[in-house]
């Protein structure tokens, strides 16, 4: 198995083969497909239509739909005949898991059917059994056995298919030989594309599914680079984040994985599982996919230089103050925009301030830095907050211990004065040209400096992703800041932005600390459209501004990252057929209870489908297991089962208590 090798220094859409699913073609630079899932029951064919329709009118070019038995599979043939009666032409997929039979009467009804290689054929009892190679290798040969029906039924009818694997829900089979890894996600998959290519079947997507971005990630590109290895050619790649969950959570955990993969050329269909509408996924989606035009481009013979990405933890650099080895990444606030800045201003990026006491409260959302290029503030700054500044109004200040300069790195090479502690020095990752030699051997003698990486380029991500490179070779170990400026209008695209091309980086473990904001133009047209009511699930205050939206994508990017903990994490399935009670109210109502436990991952799954394999990553569980019942988890084991849905938060909060996960709010 080996890492997928992506271009160093552009764009560059990853090739693969090309799949029909009822005329609609994916893959090949085809253009980057968008879909979503019905969340209706199954059975209920009048609703599936209707909200089937209201998806593809959003933008929908694939709907997928649940079929956990015969009898919903076999009502996908309603469906289809009343969509189509109605001019709705779209492709159908069949969502199943754990039922053959009913994957068999789907692909010979509807265009495509994705099945789950962790529960197709084989179970998940969470028991640890020891194989050996024959009885592995009987393992699989069983396997054959019960898929490639499934694989004949779909070449004779033309069915495409997607393999799907989940993080969550890999076999007892596949754990026990290789874990809980990234590794056996792409095995599990491979076992069934090695038998679908068997029978010369090769209309298949595949997915590597998992809540946790950096996980996915990294299944995704040994998946690609196996593939390429073993069969010299890919097939196309299906995105997604499981259980993302709502809001700007949801939002900016299912960029940070998608797009860190988009950004290298890798996808072509997405799906936002976010617990919301389905419809409010696409959107999401398109947002994300707009930003890759030349996805359609087919490369030119002259290949970029490449190299193996892979996630891990590149930055081994030196601690500058509270930057660098051994401090969690900081967060600069960009205050540049802000003309008048009073201790309110501060609120916005977690600062309150009380003049009956003289005192102020910080949260945990609370930025380390602001940047104002400025002169001085006319109020004593809260003891953790400390600003930057230009040179000449940072030579003016009158504490030096809270006011920092920062310098382009010309002006620093010919700087008469500079601070004795700390000195943020900008590079300009843009362009071809390497960077000045004399610049990296006098930045690497500075244990003063910590370097802010930017680019205009329209493949930043890659450009500062060079620089990083560049930096290493040269053996500079200064601590760095990624900086990101937006170009775009909305509060998603913003938030899709930052979370893409910041995060991508940051999920390789680069970057001491991010610094967003917003070109001119896009920062006056941002404040003109800002209103409460397009930051829907976005848990701000009733004066939010500007500021306190990048600051919180900010903190949000690096929870997703794994970088920085700083609140309750919701891993939330999006909802489907199989759903037994209200997840956008129920997900709602345990957040408002429970978003003061810093750093508590709390799962809320519809069903069993997605309870505690999907969750694999969580610390309590919410799970529903029946009509009005929930069944209540802590990580993989069963705590207390059937427990009534009325009163079934309160006993998960006696869980947290019970396990010294709880907290009083404040």
């Amino acid at each position: 198995m080996q890492d997928y090798a992506a271009s160093l220094t552009q764009y560059e859409r990853l090739k693969t083969r090309e799949v029909n699913v009822g005329g609609l073609l994916i893959g090949n630079y085809n253009p980057i497909r968008l879909q979503t899932m019905t969340t209706t029951d199954t059975m209920d064919t009048t609703a599936t239509v209707a909200q089937t329709i209201r998806c593809i009118e959003a933008g929908a070019e694939l709907v997928r739909i649940t079929a956990p038995s015969k009898k919903e599979a076999e009502n996908l043939l309603n469906i289809k005949n009343e969509l189509n009666r109605l001019g709705y032409h779209v492709p159908l997929v069949a969502d199943i898991h754990f039922t053959p039979n009913a994957a068999e009467i789907a692909a010979r009804i509807i265009e495509k059917v994705r099945v789950n290689p962790g529960n197709y054929v084989d179970k998940k009892k969470f028991e640890q059994i020891e194989y050996t190679d024959a009885e592995y290798l009987e393992e699989i040969e069983r396997i054959r056995e019960r898929f490639t029906p499934l694989v004949k039924i779909c070449k004779e009818y033309g069915t495409a298919m997607r393999i799907g694997t989940n993080h969550g829900s890999l076999s007892d089979r596949i754990m026990s030989r290789y874990g809980d890894t990234h590794i056996g996600m792409v095995e599990s998959a491979m076992e069934f594309l090695r038998i679908a290519r068997d029978e010369n079947y090769h209309n298949i997507v595949l997915s590597m599914k998992a809540s946790n971005p950096q996980v996915m990630v990294q299944a995704y590109r040994l998946l690609t680079g196996t593939m390429f290895q073993e069969f010299d050619e890919c097939y196309p790649l299906h995105l997604g984040v499981t259980e993302a969950g709502d809001g700007e959570d949801g939002r900016v955990k299912s960029a940070v994985g998608m797009g860190t993969l988009l950004e290298d050329g890798i996808g072509d269909t997405v799906r936002v599982s976010l617990t919301e509408e389905p419809e409010a996924e696409i959107p999401v989606c398109r947002d994300l996919v707009k930003r890759y035009p030349q996805a359609t481009d087919i490369p030119s013979e002259n290949s970029n230089e490449k190299i193996t990405v892979n996630t891990q933890k590149y930055n081994t650099s030196f601690a500058v103050g509270n930057i660098g080895a051994g401090h969690v990444p900081v967060v600069i606030a960009d205050f540049s925009k802000v003309e008048n800045i009073t201790p309110k201003s501060l609120e916005s990026i977690g600062y309150t301030y009380d003049e009956a006491t003289d005192k102020w409260s910080i949260s945990d959302l609370a930025a380390d830095y602001i940047f104002t290029g400025k002169p001085e503030l006319s109020f004593a700054l809260p003891g953790t907050l400390k600003v930057i500044t230009w040179p000449q109004y940072w030579a003016e200040s009158t504490d030096q211990t809270k006011y920092f300069p920062i310098f382009s790195d010309a002006e620093f090479m010919e700087a008469d004065a500079e601070s004795d502690t700390l000195n943020f020095v900008m590079i300009d990752a843009s362009g071809a040209e390497p960077l000045p030699s004399e610049i990296l051997e006098d930045l690497s003698k500075d244990r003063t400096v910590v370097i802010c990486l930017s680019s205009t380029d329209k493949n930043a991500m890659q450009s500062i992703r060079k620089r990083y490179w560049e930096l290493a070779a040269a053996g500079v170990q200064n601590p760095t800041i990624i900086i990101t400026d937006s170009n775009w209008k909305t509060a998603d695209e913003h938030l899709i932005h930052y979370a893409t091309e910041a995060g991508a980086l940051l999920l390789d473990g680069y970057g001491n600390g991010v610094c967003f904001g917003m070109t001119a133009n896009a920062y006056k047209t941002f404040s003109a459209s800002f209103e409460q009511e397009t930051l829907s699930g976005r848990n701000y205050n009733t004066n939010a501004n500007i500021e306190q939206f990048v600051n919180s994508t900010a903190f949000s990017i690096l929870q997703a990252t794994r970088t920085r903990i700083s609140k309750t994490e919701y891993i939330s399935c999006p909802s489907c057929g199989r759903t037994l009670f209200d997840l956008q109210e129920t997900t709602a109502m345990i957040r408002s209870r429970t978003n003061h436990l810093k750093g508590v991952k709390i799962a809320i799954m519809g069903c069993i489908v997605n309870g505690p394999g999907e969750m694999a990553d969580a610390d309590f569980g919410y799970v529903g297991s029946g009509v009005g019942k929930i069944t209540l988890y802590k990580g993989k084991d069963v705590v207390k089962k059937n427990v009534d849905s009325d009163v079934a938060v309160d006993e998960l909060i006696s869980l947290l208590k019970e396990n010294e996960a709880w907290v009083e709010p404040a």
